[in-house]
């Protein structure tokens, strides 16, 4: 048995060394009697700034542990380790075809872990190779050329390649950790296994992948890129197949279904072969872009400091008038805003970091939600067309050619503003943002900012711009599942992820495609016929 002891504090000149003696300081023992310790946890207190904290969790040995634990009963931020145990990896004897249709966390990870069963496993993905897309992508930005099947959606990754590359997630599940092990393993920095809010960075998430990928062959997992799923065949109420783009078909005993919130051809295919769909909330806003020492200066009363990074933040408000959510959103410490269109005529905004996240700049979405009775809730594809009008709208208002319409902060609200400034490429463009948002999501910003104000002294500010528009928080609908992870209307499909509806964000996603793998096993293992 191993103990824990949680919210050890070190200043910012303090070596890490020294946890050994606080912790035989809180213990009342002395440091040789504390083995084998390590951090499994590492965050920022900045309560008190500019007097900033790192807190950490360790975990360690002593000899009489019970002994420690029944002296230090009222201490509730020490407790014995436990075990957490996972299903264990057993090769499946019975053939067991799967398709995995999708290359982001959920399509990844369920492939891997059906393939270390032993199951055949086909992954398709309708973009490129990492290496490819980027260099796509690239263009994009650089000349305003989009190509509709490469892009900040679409390709290896999901979306989540052109990220901050989030690992945080408000589940609580025992797989989170093999999750981040995986991406140790395949090329991630190895702090994210104890960083408190553990980040990859977009540019070491692309090394990942080409990792992952390759691991993935070495299983004998079949990937085909450029291969867009277009039907499915159905045999006795029962998906035994993928129909794609060529006219070729993959036939499987079980189909996992994990396209990205953006594959809107693939959610208007799925509606007209009768798939039960629903539709679901989500959020639309802006991007706010502040310079990283203003949100330093904000968050810990400095500017900068060796042992901190780039502070983030997290705000929310609820308007009691109308009962909608404002709040921060994906929030991307020294990042860029990016421009993430993957339709001819449609422009939408979101957030990237590297992984040393030292851009000059600091951005966040500021989102108000998006209920299904401001659209046609009884059509799934309603909120669909609610994203795609507002993307419309900006690139109208961009004057075309994937300018990103922007406006000061203050402007925005009505006072004298400042400069248009912003880090998004190809470029931004001077607009008024009321003519690209809804008339609520205008409402709900310009009553919410004044609050964020408050919480952050100096949000509100002339150093800030607003870049529109964020339409893509989430999926807009959900392909409905049971309990098995099947499709209601279609068994053996197995939605999965953020563009089923089950997940937002990558972690979120990974522990949705290792879940459904896992129901997949068990049909395979028990033969259930449904």
């Amino acid at each position: 048995m191993s103990l824990c002891l949680r919210e050890i504090s070190l200043g910012l000149d303090e070596d890490e060394s020294a946890l050994r003696f606080k912790v035989a300081e809180i213990l009342g023992l002395a440091a040789n009697q504390i083995d084998a310790l390590l951090i499994v946890r590492r965050g920022i207190d900045a309560r008190k700034k500019p007097r900033v904290l790192r807190v950490y969790t360790v975990e360690f040995t002593v000899t009489d542990e019970a002994a420690v634990l029944r002296r230090h009963a009222g201490l509730a931020r020490l407790e014995a380790v436990a075990e957490v145990t996972l299903p264990e990896i057993r090769t499946i004897a019975q053939p067991h075809r799967v398709l995995v249709v999708g290359m982001g966390p959920a399509g990844l990870f369920a492939a891997l872990r059906l393939a270390q069963h032993g199951l055949a496993v086909c992954l398709l993905e309708r973009g490129k190779p990492v290496e490819d897309r980027v260099r796509d992508v690239d263009q994009f930005w650089n000349d305003g050329l989009l190509d509709p099947a490469s892009n900040v959606q679409f390709g290896e990754g999901g979306a989540g390649t052109f990220s901050d590359g989030k690992l945080t997630t408000r589940l609580n599940s025992p797989w989170m950790r093999l999750v981040l092990q995986t991406l140790v393993d395949f090329g991630a920095p190895e702090e994210i296994l104890v960083q408190a809010k553990p980040h990859v960075g977009s540019d070491r998430l692309r090394r990942v992948l080409v990792n992952f990928r390759q691991a993935l062959q070495a299983f004998g997992v079949d990937i085909r890129f450029n291969a867009c799923l277009t039907g499915l065949e159905c045999h006795e109420g029962r998906v035994v197949a993928g129909i794609l783009a060529d006219g070729s078909q993959v036939d499987c005993d079980s189909l996992v279904l994990a396209p990205g919130h953006s594959a809107r051809d693939t959610y208007r295919m799925l509606q007209g072969a009768g798939v039960r769909l629903e539709s679901k909330p989500f959020a639309v806003g802006v991007r706010a872009e502040h310079p990283a020492e203003l949100i330093n200066r904000i968050q810990y009363g400095l500017s900068s400091h060796p042992k901190l990074p780039a502070a983030d933040y997290a705000l929310a408000w609820n308007d009691p008038e109308t009962k909608r959510g404002i709040y921060s959103f994906c929030m991307c410490p020294g990042g860029e805003v990016i421009n993430a269109a993957s339709e001819a005529g449609g422009l939408v905004v979101n957030g990237m970091s590297l992984c040393r996240r030292d851009g000059r700049f600091s951005n966040s979405a500021l989102v108000v939600s998006v209920r299904p009775d401001d659209f046609d809730a009884a059509d799934a594809l309603a909120g669909v067309r609610f994203q795609r009008r507002w993307e419309e709208a900006a690139f109208a208002a961009g004057g075309g050619a994937f300018r990103a319409p922007a406006q000061n902060l203050m402007g925005f609200l009505g006072r004298k503003g400042g400069a248009v400034v912003s880090s998004c490429r190809p470029q931004v463009c001077a607009a008024e943002l009321d003519q690209v948002l809804p008339d609520f999501v205008t409402l709900g910003l310009r009553r919410a900012l004044p609050h964020f104000d408050r919480k952050m002294r100096g949000f509100v500010t002339a150093e800030s711009t607003l870049i529109g528009v964020e339409t893509r928080t989430s999926a807009p609908l959900r392909i409905v599942r049971d309990e098995s992870g099947q499709s209601l209307s279609h068994p053996r499909l197995y939605p999965a992820g953020e563009g089923a509806g089950y997940a937002g964000g990558i972690m979120s996603a990974a522990l949705d495609g290792l879940k459904t793998a896992e129901h997949i096993v068990s049909i395979a293992v028990n033969g259930s016929s449904t």
